[in-house]
């Protein structure tokens, strides 16, 4: 039961994990992937990770390249957009404010901000 609910939490926050991971430079599925799961988010399977970078790309938040390897298949590589960039700023702060609130409910004696 706690992976369901891990696995909820995951999907409300994993749009901007994805968006948040690549504001150091251009990144690949499994290099994203890798990244999440050394943060403590557990395994992002290619089921759940490519349809979020997908609807960040359809949504310009992110560009994609697919690159040639000389060994191994190729890679596309994301990067975020000047929007992608706009839009990690604007939803870390409102998650951000949501996760204090919900911090200070758990606390003990805790109340609404």
């Amino acid at each position: 039961m706690a992976a369901d609910r891990r696995s909820s939490w995951l999907k409300g926050v994993l749009d901007l994990l994805v968006l948040s991971r690549l504001t150091d430079g251009e990144s690949y599925g499994y290099e994203i992937a890798k990244a999440l799961a050394e943060a403590g988010l557990g395994e992002i399977k290619g089921g759940t990770l490519y349809p979020v970078l997908n609807r960040l790309e359809e949504a310009a938040l992110v560009e994609a390249e697919f690159r040639a390897a000389e060994r191994g298949p190729g890679r596309r590589y994301y990067r975020l957009t000047p929007l992608g960039r706009e839009r990690l700023a604007a939803e870390s702060g409102a998650w951000l404010t949501f996760h204090r609130a919900v911090q200070t409910m758990l606390s003990p004696g805790g109340t609404t901000p």
